[in-house]
């Protein structure tokens, strides 16, 4: 298999707060402005047809979870394959996953295993660049830190297609930012320019204290004095006509006035409430970062908000290259299961599983045979990922791993065909074209709908 180029080392790139941050948010006290830029885009984007979800839970496992170890266990596999892992019976005859998934081997009938995922990146970088974003392949001059260069992260495309109304954000990611002293690329809005970035919280929503800060006025800030200081920034904006040329700096008022508006809204505020929960749901989830992550992506998804990346981890958590068993089992899967079935359950009581797509997928697999520490190291020829919700129709496996879990023995699926699926679910039509900064147009989707999953 062709290796992309090596990636860990050190490197410069951008965070959503950099472009439109110098001066503007200090006077109007926000922090918001850019992120909530103008996110309307020129030609509007049909739908035809109500879609099939309202909103996309993407949780993602950054760093590569090992497949042969969660999801795709065979143990006729060779021994230096197979690892220490023993397989559970499911819900679903003939399913069988991790035994320490016992709460989500209860819920197979609620979910689709695809066990035929795959690209061409061993790197860290590159494979949350195809994940995150739909694209199977680098743009050109993209790099292994964020660039604007990059696709749009699928948040982003969906900030665009679906412009919030409500004082929300259209895309959020939580609770970590995915870096390594740099920004991993596929979190922002890439070519797009950052009017599309994604909101990020990069917060602890597990702490007694966790707030979100751009949501908190500075001390004695009052509704009438950001009234006033808006009125003030309006006046500044109008004679900052030099700004008009350069293109990541346009409609500057506007996405102050998204940023004021999500700031002042009671909506916002309360999505991001968790102490709006009973402490015994938030117990169900686990008072960890992985369960209220996942509970404040339902509280979110409840909202309104169109996608909610959660991602299970800071930068790289599931890299197991060591101890990969006892990793799992005393440190990743137990918090993964309880969050992650009580999500399922807890979507389903409230009514909003059909219309919300929950998929649990990383940047790549594991290799195959086991390194010389008791780990697995990276592997895209391969892996696995969790689907459900959004008229997914749960209780089976589609694709399957050849015998050494290496590669695809069925019909492969790229990122390309994860981004399609869930622009479709939104009901995003796939022919649909954004334009760069440059105003040049480019498709949505590159990739086919995983029709198996409908």
């Amino acid at each position: 298999m062709k290796e992309v180029t090596k990636a860990h080392r050190h490197g410069t790139g951008i965070r959503r707060r950099e472009v439109v941050q110098a001066g503007f948010t200090g006077l109007l006290g926000l922090g918001l402005a850019d992120v909530l830029a103008a996110r309307s885009a020129s030609a509007a984007v049909t739908r035809p047809g109500a879609p099939k979800a309202k909103s996309v839970i993407l949780i993602f496992l950054t760093g590569g979870p090992p497949h042969q170890d969660m999801w795709d266990i065979d143990m006729s596999r060779p021994a230096e394959v197979r690892g220490e892992t023993k397989p559970i019976k499911t819900n679903v005859p003939g399913i069988e996953i991790s035994e320490h998934l016992p709460k989500l081997a209860k819920l197979a009938d609620r979910y689709a295993i695809i066990r035929s995922m795959h690209h061409a990146s061993n790197e860290h970088e590159f494979g949350t660049h195809f994940m995150l974003t739909g694209v199977d392949q680098l743009p050109p001059n993209a790099k292994f830190f964020a660039t604007r260069a990059d696709w749009p992260a699928m948040g982003s495309i969906v900030n665009w297609a679906r412009p919030s109304r409500n004082g929300l954000p259209s895309s959020v990611i939580q609770p970590t930012y995915l870096n390594n002293g740099y920004g991993f690329s596929g979190q922002s809005g890439g070519i797009m320019g950052g009017r599309y970035d994604p909101w990020v919280v990069d917060k602890d929503p597990s702490k007694p204290d966790f707030r979100v800060p751009d949501l908190q006025p500075a001390a004695g800030l009052t509704v009438d004095r950001l009234d006033h200081r808006r009125a003030l920034l309006s006046r500044i904006d109008g004679n900052r006509k030099d700004l008009d040329g350069i293109a990541d700096v346009r409609q500057l008022s506007e996405a102050h006035g998204k940023a004021f508006t999500t700031l002042t809204s009671a909506q916002t505020r309360e999505a991001f409430d968790l102490s709006k929960e009973p402490q015994s749901l938030r117990d169900r989830y686990g008072m960890h970062l992985f369960g209220q992550s996942l509970l404040l992506a339902r509280r979110l998804a409840e909202a309104g908000v169109g996608l909610i990346q959660a991602n299970m981890g800071t930068m790289n958590n599931w890299d197991t290259h060591g101890n990969n068993w006892s990793q799992l089992k005393d440190r990743l899967l137990p918090p993964l299961d309880r969050g992650l079935s009580a999500l399922l359950e807890d979507l389903t009581q409230r009514g909003l599983l059909e219309e919300t797509l929950v998929i649990a997928v990383g940047e790549f697999g594991r290799t195959p045979k086991i390194n010389a520490t008791a780990g697995r190291d990276h592997w895209g020829g391969v892996f696995s990922a969790v689907w459900a919700g959004g008229g997914v129709q749960g209780g089976q496996v589609i694709g399957k791993s050849d015998r050494e879990a290496a590669y695809p023995d069925s019909e492969a699926y790229l990122p390309s065909d994860m981004a399609a699926t869930v622009f479709a679910a939104l009901g995003i039509p796939l022919d649909a074209q954004f334009r760069d900064l440059q105003d040049r147009p480019f498709p949505v989707a590159t990739g086919k709908v995983i029709t198996p999953l409908f």
